[in-house]
């Protein structure tokens, strides 16, 4: 029983001690002192992100304009629909990169460097569809990769990439119902 009070009594002091850090270097926003030693990756790391999500902006919005088709109507309005929303990845990747204290790299010169998805320009349906699914698919193996590396670092940053991985997924889904359709 003495054992039982003796580490709820440090897990009290633990947590006096995290809310104390909490309340200095408030020039630093929303990083807490366990994100320290790691700023500088996760930045890097959703650096690398938001480099692929504005990649698969340009590549839907592309494949939005240029699709034709009998189905190109319906497909070519889910294809700006995806690109909206990994605007809005973008936009919550480069926001946390700030909360961080980092800045967002929005150097066209480097996007499709360091974005882990590719451009497509291809003009026929089936092959928008397809490079889609295989870019959605890279962005799912990324972002579990960055979950399993963030692990407990970072449970703001995490949290975010799991939502962010959610909806690809659901892309991925969506893009492979389209490719049985429309092959």
């Amino acid at each position: 029983m003495s054992n039982n009070k003796s580490s709820k009594k440090e897990k009290l002091q633990l947590d006096q001690k995290r809310l104390d850090a909490a309340k200095k270097s408030l020039d630093k926003g929303a990083v807490l002192p366990d994100v320290g030693p790691y700023r500088e990756d996760i930045i890097k790391l959703l650096n690398d992100s938001l480099a692929t999500e504005l990649v698969c902006v340009l590549r839907y919005k592309r494949h939005h304009f240029t699709a034709t088709g009998l189905e190109s109507p319906a497909i070519a309005s889910e294809f700006l629909i995806h690109a909206n929303e990994e605007q809005a990845h973008a936009d919550r990747l480069a926001q946390r990169i700030v909360q961080l204290g980092g800045e967002p790299d929005l150097n066209p010169d480097t996007l499709t460097k360091r974005s882990h998805a590719e451009y497509n320009d291809k003009l026929e349906l089936h092959e928008m569809i397809r490079s889609n699914l295989i870019a959605e698919r890279v962005a799912i193996e990324a972002y579990t990769q960055i979950i399993a590396l963030i692990g407990e670092k970072d449970h703001t940053t995490r949290r975010l990439i799991e939502q962010i991985l959610e909806q690809e997924q659901e892309h991925a889904d969506e893009l492979s119902d389209w490719m049985t359709r429309a092959g």
